[in-house]
């Protein structure tokens, strides 16, 4: 069985050999290495050439991240694909430990692996794994946010080509929309706990993927939508994955009700529109006085309370700071 091992680059020149170096070490041997250069300004393409006779790779104008990746995809001889963003890094029993798991679950079509998140604290890199929460329902970690990063996953060459590969032009979030089209597909996610790929996330300059922030809201809200669709229509809206979508929206109208509250109502409106009687999960970001002034009040009385009693915070804070 041979696993393609597929990296999309832009101006990635401080990263781009460790990626390449990352995928070369994998312990499994039947693999090939492809890099394809999103229209790079910078010495990336020139780093890449220095693996020549190792890997294959090509370059063109740059298109995007959606695009690199479907380019990566049509080149791609292997059974099984590992995309991999020119500044991430793989661990090097990444690729053997998911194709052993892939040997007990020979139905499946994507094997979704937790990630490793690396980001910068106080000047050093800080490593979190990042464990998908229970219950395992992909549908519930789409709506959630929890599906693995690009990286994570090992996908099945013939899956994405049925559904038609990546989407060229998605401005954003592009693995979070390709994995919608896979489950409204009816592709098999099995979850294996091996966390073997490094996501980099230190903000450190323009990605494969440009993320927007309000293009990336607006995005998430399609999303959200299209899975309530398609789950209503096949009457596979449980009650779990209705609160699970909801919960999602939620978080985005509270994340936008201080910048602009007309947008924020209107993502509540779907929310009262899905669920009448919704009221929040207890979770962190929506604590037990929360979720009862919720009940009572509503959205805008939560949100109201809560935003006075962050303003008394405040206050309180700078009064002890000037004691």
């Amino acid at each position: 069985m041979q696993i393609s091992i597929l990296i999309p680059c832009f101006n990635a020149e401080r990263w781009i050999a460790q990626a390449i170096e990352s995928a070369l070490a994998q312990t499994r041997t039947d693999k090939e290495v492809i890099v394809v250069d999103d229209g790079s300004t910078d010495r990336s393409l020139e780093i890449i050439r220095r693996f020549e006779g190792r890997i294959r790779w090509e370059t063109g104008p740059n298109r995007g991240g959606g695009a690199a990746r479907d380019r990566l995809l049509t080149l791609a001889r292997g059974e099984w694909l590992q995309y991999l963003d020119a500044d991430d890094i793989l661990l090097p029993e990444k690729i053997a430990r998911q194709v052993e798991f892939l040997e007990r679950h020979p139905d499946c079509d994507i094997v979704c692996s937790p990630t490793i998140e690396e980001y910068m604290k106080d000047g050093r890199a800080v490593q979190v794994e990042r464990r998908f929460p229970e219950p395992l329902d992909p549908w519930i970690l789409l709506a959630l946010w929890h599906l693995p990063q690009t990286g994570g996953p090992l996908w099945k060459r013939t899956a994405l080509q049925r559904v038609g590969g990546w989407r060229v032009g998605q401005p954003c979030c592009q693995e979070h929309e390709l994995y919608f089209r896979l489950l409204e597909g009816g592709c098999r996610f099995e979850f294996c706990d091996s966390c073997l790929a490094v996501y980099r996330n230190w903000n450190h300059g323009r990605r494969v993927t440009i993320e927007l922030h309000g293009e990336v809201v607006r995005q998430r809200i399609l999303i959200f939508d299209r899975i309530e669709k398609f789950l209503r229509g096949t009457q596979q809206l449980t009650p779990l994955r209705r609160r699970a979508v909801n919960d999602a929206r939620l978080a985005l109208a509270r994340g936008a009700w201080s910048s602009d509250r007309a947008f924020s109502l209107d993502i509540v409106r779907r929310i009262n529109e899905s669920d009448p009687s919704y009221c929040p999960s207890n979770e962190p970001a929506s604590p037990t006085t929360y979720r009862v002034i919720y009940r009572l009040f509503g959205f805008r009385g939560a949100e109201y309370i809560a935003q006075s009693k962050r303003g008394l915070e405040r206050a309180l804070f700078r009064k002890r700071a000037q004691a």
